[in-house]
């Protein structure tokens, strides 16, 4: 019992985590940038790219009282980059947030 417990917690240190993309050798994880991906994984299948706009708050009370909280709108760049690894591997979406990995999503099974 003991062993099989040993050897199941190895085999858990030793998986990459679920947010993690193995390309060959190399491992990709949230927080990475677009060139340790390029870097590790070379050119993605396809690329789609888009800007969205969000409201930050750049100062105020914190309180939530009318008129002291003060809002800016700043644009944030989203990139999607789209893997196949062929038929016995998903299709991984990596998407990035200002050039940092944010999600890594697998797919349907590539081809």
């Amino acid at each position: 019992m003991r062993r099989t417990c040993l050897i199941l917690m190895a085999a858990l240190a030793l998986s990459p985590p679920a947010w993690a993309l193995r390309c060959g050798n190399n491992l990709v994880v949230e927080g990475d940038t677009k060139y340790d991906v390029y870097r590790r994984c070379g050119n993605p299948d396809f690329q789609d790219t888009r800007t969205v706009y969000r409201s930050v708050r750049i100062r105020g009370s914190g309180l939530g009282q009318p008129g002291l909280d003060v809002y800016e709108t700043i644009p944030v760049q989203i990139d999607e980059w789209t893997y196949n690894f062929g038929p016995d591997r998903f299709i991984e979406l990596i998407t990035f947030e200002n050039g940092r990995i944010i999600n890594i999503r697998p797919l349907d099974y590539g081809d």
